[in-house]
């Protein structure tokens, strides 16, 4: 089959876990050909990746490039596009009218086409027409009225969000948008354009993560507020066009309900490794030590993690952190930040920060235990590739973690040092239950994630949408997880108030 992904700051630009992802399944399945449709920031972005010999063709789209890089009009004349009507509903609760937004944004979709939706969305016009709505927004008076300026810099943001509304859509047989947001966009689009049934994975969730990284913007509260409904009414979309959904744990099925999904649409389909790549380790390091690997980033709370070590080495003075991986483009002062802690925590001397990894085993082997400390993940492959290994996790209860370590390590909550230093001395001091541990975890991980399993759940899942046959969406309750009901909320702030986890 011709099958087109659709992501955000992903394979084959970027590195991390989705990308990581997005590279099993095209080289899992070499009978298809894959179209990669990427969001980049500017289109100079290089590939970073080998690519397969089944994939046709990378098309990138720039969401913050200039604006001349967008493809040209053929200008037909038209209606200008719903603005007055598009404001109106992102400043409408965020559960009101969210038919309409998905109307609407079809339209701006077919305008875009065919006009410059951009220059239209920068105009002052457009900017003019925000003010004048956004007066006396919200009703609660402790908060400064937006200005023009907020008028401004809130219209950028959309216009830059909606630029893959521009670029011609891809044709394939099926399109599968491997994020929410802004990464389902140029899925949308084959659908609307060509028919083609849409598949959605999410691994993080993409609105929490978004919430999240607001709160680092530099912005004031109604340009915020007002960028993250929209983003909010873009993934209520994603989940309502898409025959299926494909989360990567169970847990995100609470979220993905309370923004729209139905959940006779979703069917989890669990991430995983390839077991020849991470034979069992059986080598012991000569003092305690803990390991942890990813990219250097906020979300991943490598803070939280220096600061539980620090309380470690007070009971276990010989005891060492290694931490392997880089920051992402952007992120360097993040690393830097960490290296200033640990010398504040005077840890620097037991702790080291050693960069990337040619073979990931080797930082999973560094230590007698894996830790992630992260505030939200999907489903990640630090802790299912240490389980592989045979090491057992010291882990945060964000996302599918909990699901996937189950009772073969520790699970403490998010942003508690503490806990994560309890959970630590517990797996260094114990030797037999360290090794009883390591030894469950992997063959948990052997039973229930490896990529074979993960590969041939998107082969059928493929040849059964492209067919227009029906799909059996049995989730993932084999493992014993349940889902219990939530309450989000109706304002966006609450989604960060309420623990994605079981």
């Amino acid at each position: 089959m011709d099958v087109a992904l659709s992501a955000e700051g992903a394979w084959p630009h970027q590195f991390g876990g989705v990308s990581v992802w997005c590279d099993q399944l095209i080289r899992g399945m070499p009978d298809h050909v894959f179209q990669m449709v990427a969001l980049v920031a500017t289109g100079h972005e290089p590939i970073r990746w080998t690519l397969p010999g089944n994939v046709s063709s990378v098309i990138a789209i720039p969401t913050w490039g200039p604006a001349e890089a967008l493809p040209s009009r053929r200008r037909r004349r038209r209606s200008q596009p719903p603005l007055a009507e598009l404001f109106e509903v992102l400043l409408a609760p965020p559960r009101v009218a969210q038919d309409r937004f998905t109307a609407l944004l079809r339209e701006l979709f077919s305008y875009a086409q065919e006009q410059n939706l951009p220059a239209v969305l920068g105009s002052e016009d457009a900017v003019r027409l925000l003010s004048d709505l956004w007066r006396g927004w919200p009703p609660d008076s402790s908060k400064a009225a937006p200005t023009l300026q907020d008028a401004v810099l809130a219209l950028q943001l959309i216009e830059h969000a909606l630029r893959p509304l521009s670029f011609p859509p891809v044709q394939a047989e099926v399109v599968h948008a491997v994020t929410n947001g802004l990464g389902a966009l140029p899925a949308l689009a084959a659908k609307w354009r060509y028919g083609t049934p849409m598949i959605l994975t999410e691994h993080g969730l993409y609105m929490r993560e978004q919430y999240l990284f607001s709160r680092r913007l530099p912005y004031r509260w109604p340009v915020r507020a007002l960028y993250m409904r929209l983003l909010r009414r873009i993934c209520a979309v994603g989940y309502a066009e898409s025959e299926l959904i494909t989360p990567g744990n169970v847990s995100h099925k609470r979220w993905e309900k309370q923004l729209g999904a139905d959940l006779a649409r979703v069917r989890t389909v669990y991430n995983g490794v390839a077991p020849a790549d991470f034979p069992a380790v059986e080598e012991q390091p000569s003092v305690p030590t803990v390991s942890w690997a990813g990219r250097i980033d906020p979300i991943k709370d490598i803070e939280t993690l220096l600061r539980a070590f620090a309380l470690v080495l007070r009971e276990l003075p010989d005891a060492r952190l290694r931490i392997f991986g880089s920051p992402p483009h952007g992120q360097e002062a993040y690393l830097v930040r960490c290296k200033d802690l640990a010398e504040d925590l005077d840890i620097n001397e037991s702790v080291a920060f050693e960069g990337r990894v040619e073979e990931i085993r080797d930082a999973y082997a560094a230590g007698h235990v894996v830790a992630l400390c992260s505030i939200t993940e999907g489903f990640p492959y630090t802790v299912i590739e240490a389980m592989t290994c045979g090491r057992p996790c010291i882990a945060t209860d964000v996302g599918g973690v909990a699901e996937a370590i189950a009772d073969t390590g520790i699970v403490v909550p998010p942003r508690n040092p503490r806990a994560f230093a309890e959970g630590c001395l517990t797996l260094l001091r114990d030797d037999e239950e360290r090794r009883r541990l390591g030894a469950a975890a992997r063959e948990r991980a052997l039973e229930f994630f490896t990529v074979d399993r993960a590969i041939s759940a998107f082969d059928e899942i493929y040849m059964l949408i492209g067919s227009g046959r029906p799909l059996v969406t049995a989730d993932a309750e084999s493992l014993g997880e349940q889902e219990p009901s939530v309450d989000l909320g109706e304002e966006d702030t609450s989604l960060l108030a309420t623990r994605p986890s079981a």
